[in-house]
Parts: structure tokens; C-alpha cells; sequence
């Protein structure tokens, strides 16, 4: 069994089996012709079922053979123009080559005696990062595997700056279309149920401020803390960016801590065009970006970054065979220090070979791209009769529905909604996203890949109208 191990004596095995690997999924990539295939649950279960996983096949390419059968198949594929659904984007090149160096070098970035460059190259795309957001020369911040844990970080660190003891005191201000990972973190941090206050968002999905202004007056009235605002720059459903000038206004007024999660809106940091939607992001105490949603990076590349450095001892625990005290006056750069993670994948080294090759403008292009789309895809929802559209993208996000001319009831085209969305994903044609408005059903188009085109999408609107009125017309005849 030695010969599968990754060494000097087996590098020419691991050059063929990554090859051929690399080759297979190449050529599937190229024969790709819509993002699904439409594969059933029922269906694919058993092929996985029957597998026993205690009778290896003892050989890498009879491996990718059954890969082929029970994955590449029928996997979801995001690079197609036509996967419009959630926020996977596709990947760039140089990234996805990073991602094959890091896992075959496996650096773990808690320690330096664990990774060397590693934490160095962590640590300056950190500084990148806070250079574009503008967070001053005492910041830091550090890689995270998700906008979740980002967000739970910075909601921790804000935990511990509020001063206080009593955690039924703290209060978290949040937008109604904020990230469910704030109530989450709330919960995890152990505060109450009514910890989260959500502010409702005007027509355009922004929060209100005035309504925000007064949540925290009512707050300080009330004997209790303003532990945290969490701004929000990318909204999942809508990606409407919060008003983050005034939010900042009222954080100082109020002596809170200002949390941009900006997940989703991070490519904006990067873009050539529309930098300036969000501006205020530089006056926040902490910032969650996502590389893995709009830099174009493999998942998971994702950071928290924070004003002030010394915060982050918030996270920082010592362990003599880790990481022990000696080592801070040593001046010996630890990432575990800063993290919630111990063992941590060198997920920096994406962002690094790709802006090594491509440059932010490159990148900021291809995010400046998706985010024209939805204005096209916007013009054409509004002009079409068929289609209620909610808001003007502020991103890349389109949330609609179908509206039959002849049908009325909003139970029934809620039903034809969800229908619709579900026999597309079943004829594997084009892959859209739902959610809720107003407690009705809507379809939502998150534009993340720049070789959809503005065809694409009337192509998509025109197949989910036409399984719309199937099931409408199905059922006026179940009702006859």
C-alpha cells in the first residue's frame, strides 16, 4: 500500500494518475451541452448504494472509470452559461492550478513551521485585500472557509469588544434580507433568540437606516448593549448593497461595531467600473469577502478582515505543542493565532497564482461583465409581459416570476412557479434559484458567469414560461 503514497518514489504514478484525472475532466468540460443532465435522486442513489466500499478496485483508473458513472455524469456544472441559479461562479485557470499545487504539497497554514511561504503569502493578500477595502495600516484579518464562519468570527470578536458581561444585553442589527449565518452565529455565540433585530429594507432591498436609527434608540432606552450592525454588501436573494455611509454614521453615534458581510459584493473591490457602490465599506470594524463568489476561485477561498488588528486576539489561544507564547516575542508568524480553525488548507495560494496571471483588473473585468448582464437581464424581465420582476440589480441577482395572463389566484401561480422551476432542473436545460417574496414564490437568476449571454437568458425565461403554462394547462384540465 506504500505505493500510493505521494513521495520522491512515487512521483512519476502521481504524474500519470493527476494527468489522467486532469484529462478526463477536460474532456467532459468540453462535451458539456447543458449544466445537469436531470438525473433523479431514485435514480442515482442505487448506483451509489451497490458500492462497497471495503473491495477497493486497487487501480486509479478503474477508480475514474466508476467516477465517471456515479459523479462526472450527472454533476452540476457551473461552468455552463446556463447554470443561473446560486452563487457558484465559474473558476479561472491559474486558480484551479493553484488548487492542485496546494492540495499535492498539503500545507496546513496554522503554523509557520507548517507552511513557511505559506503564511507569508496568506498574510500579503490579507494586506491586498484591506488595501482595497481601505481599512487602515493597523489592519489584519485572516483566511476562513465560508462567509459563515467569516461572519461568525466577526460577530465573536464584536461579542467580546461590546465589554460586557451579560450576554440577554447584546443586540445584533441586521437587515431582513440579511444572511441567515448572522442569526446562526448569534445562536452560536450564545446569545437569545431576540438577540438578532431585523430592520426592514426598502423597496430597492436596502436596510433602512431611519428604521435602524430607531431600533437603536430604542436599544440605549432600554438598558440594553448594541453589540454589532451587520451591513450587509451583496444580499444573497437581491444583491442589494445596505447603505453603508449612513450605517457608519450611526455606529459611531452609538458606540457599535460595524460588520460589512460582503460575501457576494467583494468583486466589487476589484471592479474597473462600479468600486464606488461600496464606498463606506472602508469605515467598518470588520469585512467578510468570498474570493470563491465573485473573484472566480475554487471553493473555499474566503477571508474576514478586521480594522484593528489587536482584536483578533479575541480567537488567539496558546498550546505549548502548537503555537506557545514564546513564539509572539520570538516574532514567529503563527495564522492559528488569529483563527478559529487549527488545521487550515492553503486556500490563499488561488488567489495568489490568480492575480499573479490575470491582475485585479482582470478579474474586476470578468466581475464588471456578470454585473452588465443583469442589467440587460433586467430590461428584458421588465419588457416582458410574462414576468414581475422585484428589484434593479444592484449585483448580479434577478428575482422574478412568471404571471400567466389568464390566472389570478397567487396560490396557483406560486404553484406554477415552483413547478416550473422544478421540471427545468429535471430536463437539465438551465438550472434557476428560488426564494420568497412577500411570502409568494419567486425564481431567481444569479449571474455569475461571464459567457452567459443576454440569448441565454431569454432562452431560460422562454423554457420556464413554456413548463409554466404546461402546468397550467394540466391543471385546468384536472379541474374540468
Amino acid at each position: 500500500m506504500r505505493s500510493h503514497l505521494l513521495n520522491d518514489t512515487t512521483a512519476e504514478q502521481y504524474r500519470r494518475s493527476v494527468t489522467d484525472g486532469v484529462e478526463r475532466v477536460a474532456a467532459k468540460l468540453a462535451a458539456t451541452d447543458r449544466p445537469f443532465t436531470g438525473v433523479s435522486v431514485d435514480a442515482l442513489s442505487p448506483r451509489i448504494d451497490e458500492i462497497d466500499l471495503d473491495q477497493p478496485l486497487h487501480d486509479t483508473t478503474a477508480v475514474l472509470d466508476e467516477l465517471e458513472d456515479v459523479y462526472l455524469r450527472d454533476a452540476i456544472y457551473f461552468h455552463h452559461p446556463r447554470y443561473l441559479a446560486h452563487l457558484n461562479c465559474p473558476v479561472v485557470i491559474p486558480a484551479v492550478l493553484g488548487e492542485a499545487v496546494l492540495s499535492a504539497v498539503n500545507s496546513s497554514l496554522d503554523t509557520w513551521d507548517q507552511s513557511a511561504g505559506g503564511t507569508l503569502i496568506e498574510r500579503k493578500l490579507i494586506d491586498w485585500t484591506n488595501e482595497r477595502i481601505g481599512l487602515g495600516p493597523a489592519a489584519d484579518g485572516v483566511f476562513t472557509s465560508g462567509g459563515s464562519q467569516s461572519n461568525l468570527q466577526a460577530l465573536l470578536l464584536a461579542r467580546e469588544e461590546s465589554k460586557t458581561d451579560s450576554l440577554a444585553e447584546l443586540r445584533i442589527f441586521a437587515s431582513e434580507a440579511s444572511h441567515f449565518s448572522v442569526k446562526k452565529s448569534a445562536k452560536l455565540l450564545g446569545l437569545g433568540q431576540d438577540a438578532v433585530v431585523s430592520i426592514p429594507v426598502d423597496h430597492d432591498k436596502r436596510m433602512q437606516t431611519v428604521a435602524l436609527a430607531r431600533e437603536l434608540e430604542r436599544c440605549a432606552q432600554d438598558g440594553l448593549v448594541p453589540m454589532a450592525v451587520v451591513a450587509t454588501a451583496g444580499t444573497t436573494d437581491f444583491g442589494s448593497i445596505d447603505p453603508l455611509p449612513e450605517i457608519a454614521e450611526l455606529c459611531e453615534q452609538f458606540g457599535t461595531w460595524m460588520h460589512v458581510d460582503a460575501a457576494y459584493g467583494c468583486g466589487l473591490l476589484a471592479s474597473v467600473k462600479h468600486r464606488d457602490r461600496i464606498d463606506g465599506i472602508e469605515r467598518a470594524d470588520s469585512v467578510t469577502v468570498d474570493y470563491h463568489k465573485s473573484f472566480f476561485q475554487p471553493v473555499s477561498s474566503s477571508a474576514v478582515l478586521v480594522k484593528d488588528a489587536a482584536t483578533l486576539r479575541h480567537a488567539t489561544y496558546h498550546a505549548e505543542y502548537l503555537n506557545p507564547r514564546r513564539m509572539v516575542q520570538e516574532r514567529i508568524p503563527n495564522q492559528v493565532d488569529k483563527s478559529l480553525q487549527t488545521t487550515r488548507r492553503f486556500d490563499a495560494l488561488k488567489l495568489w497564482m490568480t492575480l499573479r496571471t490575470m491582475g485585479a483588473d482582470g478579474i474586476g473585468q470578468l466581475f464588471d461583465e456578470v454585473c452588465e448582464l443583469a442589467r440587460e437581464g433586467w430590461r428584458l424581465l421588465a419588457a416582458d409581459p410574462r414576468y414581475d420582476v422585484v428589484v434593479e440589480p444592484s449585483l448580479s441577482t434577478l428575482v422574478f416570476r412568471y404571471i400567466p395572463a389568464a390566472v389570478t389566484d397567487p396560490a396557483e401561480i406560486d404553484r406554477a412557479n415552483l413547478y416550473a422551476r422544478k421540471a427545468l432542473f429535471a430536463s437539465g436545460d438551465a438550472i434557476v434559484a428560488g426564494t420568497k417574496v412577500g411570502g409568494r414564490h419567486y425564481l431567481k437568476f444569479t449571474l455569475l458567469n461571464p459567457e452567459t449571454q443576454a440569448s441565454d437568458i431569454a432562452a431560460v425565461l422562454d423554457l420556464i414560461a413554456g413548463h409554466a403554462e404546461q402546468y397550467l394547462g394540466e391543471s385546468l384540465d384536472r379541474a374540468s
